[in-house]
């Protein structure tokens, strides 16, 4: 993950390129998001000051919108699908077995080595292949507790070669 001070400096980057302009907020926002998959305190505090608008109003517009996150996230963003196909078709078990393997405990969604985050989703689009999730948006259908798994430990894998 970034230190907090390239993310400040990229988000005043990111402001200054939208001119300061107010009606840009939420473009600010998903232009920083994009690259640091959250938006922290600092950030929030920063735009609202390059602004000139109040922290509360970038706060209030951060925690509306569902795509915003005020959490750090991992590298890998899993998101279980729990619409009505995917419901049926036994998605929780498929959840309850992902946070299990990643060790989250109460309201936690990412793995303390920081590689993944985990979410639900009410509606993925893609009932025909329900179960499904989607890993950095990449879609995987029919889902067992055990395929996801095994995908969960692939790139677990494939990380330990990548770093060592």
């Amino acid at each position: 993950m970034k230190d907090n001070t390239e993310m400040l400096r990229f988000a005043e980057t990111v402001v200054d390129s939208y001119d300061c302009r107010r009606e840009s907020l939420i473009a600010i926002m998903q232009d920083i998001q994009a690259k640091y998959k959250y938006l922290s305190r600092d950030v929030l505090e920063l735009i609202a000051e390059k602004l000139e608008i109040g922290v509360a109003k970038v706060y209030s517009v951060a925690t509306f919108y569902e795509n915003f996150s005020l959490e750090a996230k991992g590298k890998y963003i899993i998101k279980v699908c729990c619409g009505t196909a995917c419901h049926v078709r036994k998605s929780q078990p498929i959840y309850d077995a992902l946070r299990n393997d990643l060790g989250l405990i109460g309201k936690q969604k990412t793995s303390a080595d920081g590689l993944f985050t985990l979410e639900t989703v009410a509606c993925l689009g893609a009932c025909s292949l329900a179960p499904a999730m989607t890993i950095n948006d990449e879609v995987y259908a029919k889902q067992t507790p055990e395929s996801a798994l095994a995908i969960i430990n692939e790139i677990r894998e494939k990380e330990a070669k990548a770093n060592g």
